[in-house]
Order: C-alpha cells, then sequence, then structure tokens
C-alpha cells in the first residue's frame, strides 16, 4: 500500500441535508418508504471522519464525515457528456463527495485545533497540503440559490485561520482544479475562463443526420459498451464549454498570473524543479461510442508563461483497443515526471502494437523511457519489460522499482534499476503470481519529498521498508517489513497479532519504528494508534482516537471465519455472522441472506486461499447484508465463488457448474452448522453479485428467493468482454449465451428482487439490464419486482434511496424467506 501523504484515501461524507427529509413524506404519499426503526438507526449512525497526514508526518487534517444526503441535493442538475457527469452549477464532477468540518489534531500531543474563517456551510471536497507544510489548500463547494462555485481556500497553520485565496471559481470537470507549487509558494489553478458567457443552447432543431462510419480494416477491436456518450455535435459543444480551463498561478497573497491561453486541459502537472508543465490537451475529433479518456490527447511540456517547449506526443482518438486483458495503447501512455529528478519524463511504449496475440522477436512487449530537460537529447531505456508496465517507485539515482504484470497468466515482476547508471543491468527483486496473497511481498513505502513528489523510504545499507496484507491460512495479518536490496534480507518490523486487527496507515519515522496504525476487533471499530517498535510490547501503544461503536445496539453480534470445501476440492472462504444472543442448540437454525461477488483465478491454489480476518471490526453497515442481524436473520458475507480456468483452460468455460458447485458448498456448511434452514435461505449481491444471483436462481433450486443490485443479466448486451472475460462474444457464443441469466429467465422458479440506479453510469450495467430482466420473468408467469432509484448510479447515495432499498429488501425477505414453509 503505497500513501505518501494520506493516512487513508480522503474518503469523504456527501453533503449534508435535513435525515428525515423527504423519507416521512414520501412514506405518506406511496412514494419513497421507511424501514423498520432497526434498519434506520444503521442507516442514521454516526460516521468516522477522513484523515490526512501532513507531509512532516506530525499533523493530521481531520473532515467531518456528515449524514447521507436528500434526495433533493442528489437531484441537482446533471449534464452526461461524453461520460463525465457535470453539474453546471458548478463546473464541477456532480458526484462529489463533500466534508462538513476541518479540524487539525496533533499527533505528539493528540490535542485536537480548530480552525478560524471556514466559510458557512462548508463543503470540503479536495485538500492538499503544501510540500513545507505551513499550509493546507481545500476547495469548498459554495451553493447560493441556483448558482454555484468551486472556491479555493487555504489555511495558514501558524495562524490556524482559512481564507479564500482565489477571485475566481475553479473548474474541477476533470480535475480537482488546483496544485501546488513545488516551492510551495503558490498553487496551479484551473479557472473558469472569465468571460466565457453562458453554455451553448441548441435550438433543438437538427442540421441533419449523425453519421459514424467504420471501414473494413482487418483489425479487430474491443468496443466496450458506455454509459453517457456525445450524440450530436450540440453535445460536442456543450462539453468543449465545460472542460474549457484557464490555467493561472496564484500566490499565499492572492496575486494571480495567467498561464497562456484557455484550452480543453485533462491533466496538468508541475515537475519537481517548478519549471515545467506537463500538460495534456484534448482533441477533435470525438466519438459517440467511447468516453472522453479515449479522446485524442496532444501531450506537451511547457513553461511557467504557458508557451509549448516539447511536444511529448500527438495521440489520436482510441475507438477501442486489441482483443485481450493485455492490450493497451499504441505509442506512448503513462506520461510522468521522474519524481527524483529535476525535470525528466518517464513514459511507456508498447513494442507489439499493444496487442498481447502479436509475436515479439525479442521477447519485449513494452519499454520504459526517459528524458530529461530541455527535451533535445533523444530519450533513454530505462527498462525493457517482456509484460505489461506496471508503474515505477523513484528512490534515487541509484534506485528506482520498475513493476510489470501479465494478467493472462497473473504473472507478476518486481526489478530494481539504477537510473543515473543504464548500463547496470536490472536486478529481479521478486517474481510470483499477484494472485497468491499468501506470498505477496507487499508494496513499499513512500513518503513526500521537500517538492511534495513521492519518493521510496530508503534507510542504511539501501532497505526499504514494505507494507503487505499478510494474508494467512488464519487470516490477513497485516506486517511491516525492511527489506535489503542488496543482500535481500527480509526483517519482519511488525505483524498485526490476535485478537486484534491492526493495519499501518504510516510510517512517521525513517527508520519504520513509529507506526500510526489503525486498530480494531471484533466488538471495537477501527481507531488510530501510535505504536513505538522501540519500546517493550505492552507500552508501544498510545491512543490518537477513540471513536465510539456507531451500532452499539449490535454490538454482540457473532461472527467466525469459517473455511469448507467445494465438491471439486476447492477450499472456500466465508464469514459467518449470527445476530446477538442467538444460540444454535437453544433456538434452531435461522433464515439466513448470503451475500457474494464472484471472482476468476488461474489457480486452485489462489483460489483456496483465506480472504479476510476473524478479528476484523464487525461493522453493521446499510451497504451490505450484516443489517439485516437486526432483523433476525443469520448472515454469510462474502462467501468464495472463485471461478477457477488453470492452463489454457479460461474460467468460464466452466463458470456455471463452479458457481452451482460453490452455492451448494455454502448451502451445506451453514445448514451443518445448525446456523441456517436450509428452506429458507436468500442469495443477493450487487454489480457482478447480482449477475451471479440470477445465474444461481435460474440453476438452482438452492434458494427462497434473490436481491440483486444494479446488474447485468444479458451478456449479449456486453458482447467486448466483461469482467475478466476477454474474448469477444463472436469468438465463445456459447459462453455468453451460456452465462446469461436472461436467457434461462423461464427456470427461475424463486423470487427476484431487482434493485437499480435509474442513471446507473457503470460500463454494462445499464438500467435496461433490469428493466428486460424483470420483464421477461414477468411474461414467463415468474414472481419479480423491479424497483428503479431516480437520480441514483451504480451506488446509491441519497438518504431516501438507501432507507428504500431497505425497506424493499426486508419486505421481500420478509415474505418470500422469513415465512417461508418447506
Amino acid at each position: 500500500m503505497n500513501k505518501p501523504l494520506s493516512v487513508l484515501p480522503l474518503n469523504l461524507g456527501l453533503m449534508a441535508a435535513s435525515p428525515q427529509a423527504g423519507a416521512q413524506e414520501g412514506a405518506q404519499s406511496g412514494g419513497y418508504r421507511l424501514p423498520p426503526a432497526a434498519l434506520q438507526a444503521i442507516v442514521d449512525a454516526a460516521r468516522s471522519p477522513g484523515l490526512s497526514l501532513s507531509p512532516r508526518r506530525d499533523i493530521v487534517a481531520v473532515v467531518q464525515t456528515p449524514p447521507l444526503p436528500g434526495i433533493a441535493e442528489v437531484a441537482q442538475p446533471e449534464l452526461k457528456l461524453a461520460g463525465l457527469r457535470i453539474n453546471p452549477r458548478t463546473c464541477a464532477s456532480s458526484r462529489f463527495s463533500f466534508g462538513t468540518d476541518l479540524a487539525l489534531l496533533d499527533v505528539a500531543t493528540r490535542k485536537e485545533r480548530r480552525i478560524r474563517g471556514l466559510p458557512r456551510g462548508l463543503r470540503v471536497s479536495d485538500l492538499s497540503w503544501s510540500p513545507d507544510q505551513r499550509h493546507l489548500a481545500f476547495t469548498h463547494v459554495s451553493l447560493k440559490g441556483e448558482r454555484g462555485a468551486v472556491e479555493l481556500w487555504v489555511v495558514d497553520l501558524a495562524e490556524g485561520k482559512a481564507r479564500k485565496l482565489s477571485p475566481q471559481p475553479l473548474s474541477a470537470v476533470l480535475t480537482r482544479g488546483f496544485n501546488w507549487l513545488p516551492d510551495s509558494s503558490g498553487l496551479l489553478v484551473h479557472w473558469r475562463p472569465a468571460g466565457v458567457g453562458k453554455a451553448p443552447v441548441g435550438n433543438g432543431i437538427p442540421s441533419g443526420p449523425i453519421e459514424q462510419d467504420s471501414t473494413s480494416d482487418g483489425h479487430v477491436r474491443q468496443l466496450r459498451t458506455y454509459q453517457d456518450l456525445l450524440k450530436s455535435e450540440d453535445d460536442a459543444r456543450l462539453f468543449e464549454y465545460y472542460v474549457t480551463v484557464q490555467m493561472a498561478i496564484i500566490d499565499l497573497h492572492g496575486k494571480t498570473r495567467l498561464v497562456g491561453a484557455p484550452g480543453q486541459f485533462s491533466r496538468t502537472s508541475l515537475s519537481p524543479s517548478g519549471e515545467y508543465i506537463l500538460t495534456q490537451s484534448i482533441m477533435r475529433p470525438y466519438s459517440y461510442i467511447v468516453p472522453v479518456s479515449s479522446f485524442g490527447e496532444r501531450i506537451e511540456v511547457r513553461d511557467l508563461h504557458g508557451d509549448v517547449v516539447h511536444t511529448v506526443a500527438n495521440l489520436p482518438l482510441e475507438e477501442g483497443l486489441p482483443p485481450g486483458n493485455d492490450a493497451v495503447s499504441d505509442g506512448v501512455r503513462h506520461v510522468s515526471w521522474r519524481a527524483d529528478a529535476p525535470a525528466s519524463l518517464a513514459w511507456a511504449e508498447a513494442q507489439d502494437g499493444g496487442d498481447p496475440a502479436r509475436e515479439v522477436v525479442d521477447g519485449i512487449r513494452d519499454l520504459v523511457l526517459l528524458q530529461a530537460a530541455p527535451f533535445r537529447e533523444p530519450p533513454k531505456v530505462l527498462a525493457r519489460l517482456t509484460m505489461r508496465y506496471a508503474g515505477i517507485a523513484w528512490g534515487r539515482d541509484d534506485v528506482a522499482l520498475v513493476n510489470e504484470r501479465w494478467h493472462k497468466t497473473r504473472d507478476y515482476k518486481q526489478w530494481m534499476i539504477e537510473p543515473a547508471h543504464l548500463s547496470t543491468p536490472p536486478e529481479l527483486i521478486y517474481s510470483g503470481s499477484y494472485e497468491d496473497r499468501y506470498n505477496s511481498p507487499g508494496s513499499p513505502v513512500m513518503r513526500a519529498d521537500a517538492n511534495g513528489f513521492p519518493r521510496l523510504l530508503i534507510g542504511p545499507g539501501t532497505t526499504v521498508l514494505l507494507d503487505g496484507a499478510g494474508a494467512t491460512p488464519e487470516g490477513d495479518r497485516p506486517f511491516l517489513d525492511r527489506l535489503s536490496l542488496t543482500t535481500r534480507h527480509k526483517e519482519r518490523l511488525f505483524q498485526s497479532a490476535a485478537p486484534y486487527f491492526e493495519n499501518v496507515a504510516a510510517v512517521l519515522n525513517d527508520d519504520g519504528t513509529l507506526l500510526l496504525t489503525a486498530r480494531e476487533s471484533p466488538t471495537e471499530r477501527p481507531n488510530y494508534y501510535l505504536r513505538d517498535l522501540t519500546k517493550p510490547e505492552g507500552e508501544q501503544l498510545t491512543s490518537l482516537t477513540s471513536y465510539p461503536h456507531p451500532t452499539p445496539q449490535l454490538k454482540d453480534v457473532y461472527k467466525e471465519q469459517i473455511r469448507y470445501a467445494r465438491a471439486d476440492g476447492v477450499e472456500l472462504t466465508a464469514t459467518l455472522m449470527l445476530p446477538p444472543e442467538y444460540d444454535a442448540a437453544r433456538d434452531g437454525p435461522l433464515p439466513m441472506l448470503m451475500w457474494a461477488y464472484p471472482q476468476e483465478f488461474k489457480s486452485a491454489g489462489a483460489a483456496s486461499q483465506t480472504t479476510g480476518s476473524p478479528y476484523r471490526f464487525n461493522a453493521v453497515s446499510y451497504w451490505g447484508p450484516a443489517a439485516f442481524l437486526a432483523m433476525g436473520y443469520a448472515v454469510l458475507d462474502n462467501p468464495s465463488f472463485p471461478i477457477v480456468g488453470s492452463g489454457d483452460e479460461e474460467p468460464n468455460d466452466t463458470y456455471l457448474p463452479q458457481l452451482v458447485a460453490s452455492a451448494e458448498a455454502a448451502v451445506e456448511e451453514v445448514v451443518r452448522r445448525g446456523v441456517a434452514d436450509r428452506h429458507r435461505i436468500a442469495v443477493g449481491g450487487h454489480s457482478y453479485g447480482a449477475f451471479m444471483t440470477g445465474n444461481l436462481l435460474a440453476h438452482t433450486r438452492l434458494f427462497r428467493a434473490g436481491i440483486a443490485r444494479s446488474g447485468a443479466y444479458n451478456r449479449t448486451l456486453t458482447p467486448f468482454g466483461f469482467q475478466s472475460e476477454e474474448r469477444p462474444y463472436w469468438q465463445v457464443p456459447a459462453v455468453y449465451q451460456a452465462m446469461s441469466p436472461f436467457n434461462s429467465a423461464d427456470k427461475i422458479k424463486d423470487a427476484m428482487l431487482l434493485i437499480h440506479g435509474a442513471e446507473d453510469s457503470n460500463s454494462g450495467t445499464f438500467p435496461i439490464q433490469s428493466e428486460r430482466m424483470f420483464q421477461a420473468i414477468k411474461g414467463l408467469g415468474g414472481t419479480a419486482r423491479l424497483v428503479m432509484l431516480p437520480n441514483e448510479s451504480h451506488a446509491y447515495r441519497a438518504r431516501e434511496s438507501i432507507l428504500h432499498m431497505l425497506y424493499e429488501t426486508n419486505a421481500w425477505l420478509e415474505k418470500y424467506v422469513k415465512n417461508a414453509t418447506a
């Protein structure tokens, strides 16, 4: 886990709204409905704040996570253009998350400091520490009536006071809209261009038909299915209006200087020296079948006046890649600054045209190239890879770690190179399968340097720290190792031990002896601790936070990590959860909700590895199945549904028999334990888990009901692949046909509840998937219910939507599972 700056990814909450707004009214009018009070309490449980660690690792920014937003917030205006969802009021992504308070926590003293001068009705969307840690910048999304703006604010740490810095609203459609200069003197911002006028409005009268062409060139391309695409030239002009930004540099006194002319910049990045800006600009022609991420781009290096000093590449529109999950773009990709040099660019280039099926004479699939300013010398070859480039961790002139991987075989390799001495042969640090969790070495620990760029934390003797999940047959036990890159000697500094699950959130000093950890147990929610490894074991921990149990009414739920075998010998894992005070011998078997998500593997050994930990907190969330412990159900959470394809065999060639075998094994295990009534079990899942649910109802009678949320059921509507399936429909039509529960809708004899966000933007899970599946079951005389949640995407956000989802699920389970008879 590479966490150079943040304790945790800043997972801010959503816009605050009145907790009861809309729900009660909807219940009376027949609209949104409320579930029982026990489920409502879970939805409204207090949420943990988001944390962001400072560069010197001694202060934490604490961002308060608010309650769920009301539907009025979620239903704000939204434009759908080129795969983007834009709020035209704010010129920003319409799916922002927000924090409602901001404070500073001193790590050493554990004292929280309030910040003065914060804007009223604070909505923090993004924040970033200055490299010198003297300031903290954040964006506040201001909404006033029908108008809105993304405002740039800055906190002076010495004064503990916030002030608005930018006089002009930011544009945050494609980026967050701001980045610190490496010397901390100011920020590079993306403004909404001044004088741009109102958004273009079409007159509604078409100027002609919408035309698209395909020329027979003999090349097969994968064209995945996407939502929210451009549909006309009017859309294209509107898209250009919202993605055009004006770069500017603003100092800490608010003085600004424009950088060049406005442009369609999808990314801007300052060099570590602060002399150059790497820009990526969207180019025409656009497309009606792929999103903006596949549009043509011009990649350039500019000076701080905005003048182009070097053109890196002009990348054409790319409507599809060659077949295969190892396919990549032909040409320059993954362009970025070398973190440990003043101004050097690194990037990858495929040597097989991006086509994994193409033979390469020397075995080299990818080159990694390096070019230093002033970019007059030709680029140098940094690494020659036999698989696909998978990123680089920069350290110093003699140490960088380059990763490569190949999806087809799940192979992974890590090499140590010397960027300043390219004649030195690379050294193999690790080789294995990225599916093999038991033998995963972990990820190198990174830290921010003086310019704010993430670099390897290198200790004496060229040692690095490795942070890993520590998967074992008994469950995950996170660890921190020190590895010598010269001798390969490895020393374990820390490992989580029962009866707690403790994860390294950040390394606070250079030698890895002072850690910030997140510690939890089945009855204690995650809290943060300082762990000093130089002290005796019993004296190492100091509490930093003390968040209370969010659902004390369910504190005593029983949880057990169980293992059982599939008929073919594959070992499976699941988390069994039982209601408080339940006793199987006394109370007998319960109705059960089983919730899962299938996963593909290339070996039975990897599929059999234990996942999760018995010492994780018994979190009861409204999103997963555990909420129904409050309603008296037993829960089997995340039971393994591995789909294994060894050697040349593809996993999905035997998808259905493996899926059914896993379900049979899970049912037999919970029945054998006496905790579940064989005739009162439901199965459910979200997305690919909903697809699984449809198949299990179509091909077994193991379950009395199914809960399928935001799924896909007809694989001919995703003909160029789905999940890890890389073969197109026309190559293996029988596989697509057999895997589609829509084709077996006539075999569904048990009750199926389909819930879907009416504005689902996820590739492949179009709302029509649930609509057509429901229509099929209804027309065939089956039992089903379709619930479309307005204004919701693939995941649901509004409090009213979440409550209604729980209402529908509970009512379905009560009718078809809890009160079912044999």
